[in-house]
């Protein structure tokens, strides 16, 4: 196997473990909330790279990362809440949101035309 592929079942792990929602409301059915988690985790961990220079460094780090979408899934607003401690990582997330933008759309039970979610993000090497 090689590093890449290793470093994105570390990625999809870390992502499917943490994804931490908040301002659902009361009746949002658990099971469609969960499957969608899992859809949102996947479509990240298939879009996640490892930037060239922090391989050739081999530059490992976390980031915690809130992100602010719309109905429709598209990401509106992202913030980096805890750095990876290496700007050649936390350049990459930036780039990640784009790529992964819009998310699947939100179950019809959420009911906030806005939701937010903090997603850890992890480069690492095996």
């Amino acid at each position: 196997m090689s590093k890449m592929n290793l470093i994105k079942v570390v990625a999809t792990i870390v992502i499917a473990s943490f994804l931490s929602i908040a301002g659902f409301a009361s009746s949002a059915i658990a099971a469609d909330i969960s499957g969608w988690q899992k859809e949102i985790s996947q479509k990240i961990a298939k879009k996640q790279v490892y930037p060239r220079a922090a391989l050739r460094k081999e530059l490992q780090g976390k980031a915690s990362v809130e992100i602010n979408i719309d109905r429709d899934g598209n990401i509106v607003a992202h913030a980096i809440k805890s750095s990876t401690g290496h700007d050649v990582l936390d350049r990459e997330v930036p780039k990640l949101m784009k790529r992964v933008s819009p998310l699947p759309k939100p179950p019809a039970d959420v009911a906030d035309s806005q939701l937010t979610m903090v997603v850890p993000l992890a480069w690492a090497l095996q």
